[in-house]
């Protein structure tokens, strides 16, 4: 199997089944975890105010540039 044998496959896919290969193709691409995260059921839990709060106060730092970057975090536990 090569790529320019998937390459001719997806050549000779009818338009009507774009979308169909574009999903599949795009599952493929992803890793076990994504996966399993995108087939799990939607979160049911209600949104308390409490959440509200703090997802508006998230806001609220990130727009005046409160943040930690990734580099920082990874630093801090020793990753990097």
């Amino acid at each position: 199997m090569s790529r320019d044998t998937l390459h001719d496959l997806v050549d000779r896919i009818p338009d009507g089944e774009l979308p169909a290969a574009k999903r599949f193709l795009e599952y493929l691409t992803v890793g076990p975890a994504y996966r399993a995260a995108m087939s799990a059921p939607p979160d049911d839990e209600p949104v308390t105010e409490a959440d509200v709060t703090a997802i508006a106060r998230a806001h609220a730092e990130v727009g005046t540039g409160k943040v930690i970057s990734n580099d920082e975090i990874l630093r801090e536990f020793g990753v990097r």
